[in-house]
């Protein structure tokens, strides 16, 4: 059988994921598509707009033949440790054999140039980008800087391009076969912020949430299940999580670097409430500021990744199509342990387990956020 994966966050599901998924069967020629898909937290720091198995009964009502959780300490993080996380849990899978992602602009002769340039970093340019991160800017500009002569910008800069060239150095560094098929993006911008009837960005359907205007470009399934307000509890359980660690713990989370541990602590003893907000700068995004708070209210730490990116973990299945249970019989065939039922977790590993338990943990954080509307199904009838 032959598989295809996309990585994914459906936060939440639109027309242009259902174009993708569409696009990833017909030009793959695969048997099945199965997305691997962040879970109730996402990489930017925040909590997602629906509960993962919606998302997932999305996914499969939009084109998907299976949806795996991609494990909260991968999804929660900077973009190269979301992709080398992701593509960690892909090569568990033998019969996968075709990545599909959206892009900008690249091909994929050019994602393996650029990624293979990336990979072998001369001493001059690493150089550079120290000197451009001493004055003050965020380590994507200064790389995308640096390189400017040898690496097209857009590659460095664009959203869904940046994401598309660390799947392509994480497949590289890791040696597997697997073939890239990136698919341009239709329609809206990553970041546009105006609703588009056709393709909108996923960042323009949680704008319109939070305005409480129509949301647009999104199927009646999607649109009946969506929140009327964004607002949550988040940022009061994160702030009290950084009163509750050491600059010390705080610093030992995967973001966390150049004493930004002391930025967290001086914010919170000025009385200041909205962290991200207030040290967003220049050389810091609100996304990894977000990334880090989360983090450390999830005791995600470097040690963890570094270990979990090294052990075989496991597929967590959210939603599997009713025709589609044939691929549960392939997915119990992989490296990684399969987990559908009730005690499957027994299977696991110590480190696996340990990365398991952070999903659980996160997923009664999210419950506190947002609580259950449903019951959980992973066989979704389309």
């Amino acid at each position: 059988m032959k598989i295809c994966g996309i990585i994914c966050e459906y936060n939440p599901f639109h027309f242009g994921h259902e174009y993708q998924l569409r696009e990833a069967q017909r030009l793959s020629g695969a048997d099945a598509v199965i997305c691997f898909m962040s879970g109730n937290f996402v990489q930017r720091g925040e909590a997602s707009v629906l509960e993962k198995h919606v998302r997932a009964r999305h996914a499969v009502l939009g084109g998907a033949d299976a949806v795996i959780e991609l494990p909260t300490c991968f999804a929660t993080s900077s973009a190269e440790i979301f992709a080398k996380g992701a593509i960690h849990l892909l090569s568990s899978i033998p019969e996968l054999s075709v990545l599909c992602f959206g892009a900008e602009s690249a091909t994929a002769s050019e994602l393996k140039k650029a990624a293979t340039l990336l990979l072998n970093e001369p001493k001059e340019i690493s150089e550079k980008i120290q000197i451009l991160l001493s004055k003050g800017i965020s380590y994507a500009k200064a790389r995308a800087e640096a390189w400017k002569e040898a690496i097209d910008p857009a590659l460095l800069t664009s959203p869904n391009n940046i994401l598309a060239l660390e799947y392509t150095k994480a497949i590289l560094s890791k040696n597997i076969n697997l073939e890239i098929l990136p698919i341009q993006r239709q329609g809206s911008g990553y970041l546009e912020k105006t609703l588009s009837t056709k393709y909108p960005s996923a960042t323009a359907i949680r704008e319109a949430i939070h305005k409480g205007t129509p949301v647009y470009g999104i199927a009646d399934y999607v649109k009946n299940d969506l929140p009327t307000s964004l607002e949550n509890g988040l940022d009061l359980i994160e702030n009290y999580a950084i009163l509750n660690k050491t600059v010390n713990e705080i610093a030992q989370t995967p973001d966390c670097t150049e004493g930004l541990e002391y930025a967290f602590k001086n914010a919170l003893s000025q009385g200041k409430r909205h962290l991200a907000e207030s040290l967003t700068s220049a050389r810091y995004t609100t996304s990894r500021i977000r990334r880090i708070l989360l983090q450390n209210m999830l005791n995600i730490t470097k040690e963890d990744i570094k270990r979990y990116l090294q052990t075989p973990l496991y597929l967590n299945v959210l939603a599997v199509k009713k025709s589609r249970t044939d691929l549960l019989s392939v997915l119990g065939n992989a490296k990684a342990p399969l987990i559908i039922r009730a005690h499957d977790e027994e299977k696991l590993s110590p480190v696996a387990l340990q990365c398991f338990q952070t999903d659980i943990f996160a997923e009664r954080v999210y419950s506190q956020l947002y609580p259950l509307k449903e019951k959980k199904e992973i066989f979704i009838e389309k």
